[in-house]
């Protein structure tokens, strides 16, 4: 029922939008052919921008490009294409192939499948670029996975991740971003217990839940707050026929979405005020900066019902894995036998999704590992999506991870 009327409401609105840029369109076309100025009057700009406020209204289920064409390397620009390694129903590993020969670190970065495509990783992925051979997890949408293709939970994300260690090859390093920080750990400890040559030399979690009772913000309150079959009752669903998932059940991305603006609606009411306000005095470079970002955080993903109940119960309700009592297909997780791999975990001061020191745990967990091989960074200023994205992830966090990698080998 939740699925369905959201999908009602959507058919409902995606005509209006449609008519609004038609509208928009007309005008722009009309201004460019003007030779009076009135097109650009205070009135038609306010028109213009409503139009425009009205057809981005709407959720976006599509996976956007990460636009990364090519990138300056040592000065000079060199191309760079996606390349598929390796596709499952529910995840591909992507390649970002650049066309040049070089001998650079191999980073798999582990994207967050929490209801958004990994290309809000976008800016995470360029600056690596330019002195790494870098891999990402690229997570298919819940909604265009047939039933047949079977569950995805914990165990099938640790899956995965094997695969991909193997389809990137050995010496290579990882990071996880946010939620995968837990299925990582596990990943690496059991690649030791089993001593698999694919171990990567460095390991970095960022800003991820590896134990969420230190310093428990909204989000984890929440969770703590209903028993899973609330969870269960309130938010699974299944997908409506005419999409390829039909009746596969997920936590629907508009659901998760809905959460993360409830906890800062005011900033993006003003958010949009201010982009309306772009719009309507033509100041079209301020006015992209909003919408591009926008148009990424409202293109959602819908995960794998399995998946999503999993985590709130494993990783949110009991901290199984800060507790020692997280399994993979039967074995405990042992994060003691980590001994080599170097640890690195990043925090950010305002982060009120996965709040201050519980990222930092990891170092408590990983009691095999000697002080040497650890390292902490908290960035200040900054809060979730600052520690992956923006000036700050690229001036002052981006050249600690480079560091690690370098001491690594």
């Amino acid at each position: 029922m939740l699925y369905s009327a959201y999908q009602a409401q959507s058919d409902l609105l995606q005509p209006i939008s449609a008519l609004a840029r038609s509208a928009l369109a007309g005008y722009r076309f009309w201004s460019g052919l003007s030779r009076t100025g009135l097109a650009e009057t205070s009135l038609w700009r306010n028109v213009a921008a409503s139009w425009e406020m009205l057809g981005r209204a709407g959720l976006d289920h599509e996976r956007h490009s990460f636009g990364i064409d090519a990138i300056l390397l040592k000065g000079r620009r060199v191309a760079v294409r996606e390349e598929r390694i390796l596709a499952t129903p529910f995840a591909t590993l992507l390649h970002f192939r650049k066309a040049v020969e070089a001998v650079q670190p191999r980073v798999l970065v582990v994207a967050p499948l929490s209801g958004h495509f990994a290309t809000l990783l976008r800016n995470t992925v360029k600056t690596l670029l330019p002195e790494h051979e870098v891999f990402i997890t690229d997570w298919h949408n819940a909604r265009d996975v047939s039933p047949a293709a079977g569950c995805f939970g914990l165990d099938e994300y640790v899956d995965h991740l094997f695969r991909f260690f193997e389809a990137m090859g050995p010496g290579g390093h990882v990071m996880a971003v946010c939620q995968p920080c837990v299925q990582v750990l596990s990943a690496v400890a059991l690649m030791v217990e089993d001593r698999n040559p694919l171990l990567p030399r460095s390991m970095t979690l960022m800003a991820g839940p590896v134990d969420t009772r230190v310093n428990p913000t909204q989000v984890n309150e929440v969770a703590q707050r209903f028993p899973l079959a609330w969870f269960e009752r309130r938010l699974i669903a299944p997908v409506p026929a005419g999409n390829k998932g039909a009746g596969r059940l997920v936590y629907p991305g508009f659901a998760q979405l809905s959460a993360f603006m409830a906890m800062n609606m005011d900033r993006h009411v003003k958010a949009h005020r201010d982009l309306y306000r772009h719009l309507a005095r033509g100041e079209r470079a301020q006015a992209e900066i909003l919408a591009s970002f926008y148009d990424e955080y409202f293109s959602v993903l819908d995960l794998p019902a399995e998946f999503f109940l999993e985590t709130v119960r494993d990783v949110f309700q009991e901290a199984l894995l800060a507790e020692g009592r997280l399994t993979y297909r039967g074995r405990r997780i042992d994060l003691s036998k980590i001994r080599t791999t170097l640890l690195l975990t990043v925090e950010g001061e305002r982060d009120d999704i996965c709040a201050v020191g519980q990222t930092a745990a990891a170092h408590d967990l990983l009691t095999g590992l000697s002080p040497a091989r650890k390292r902490h960074h908290l960035q200040a200023g900054v809060g979730h999506y600052g520690v992956f994205s923006g000036k700050r992830w690229e001036k002052e966090i981006y050249p600690v991870f480079r560091d690690i990698v370098r001491t690594a080998g």
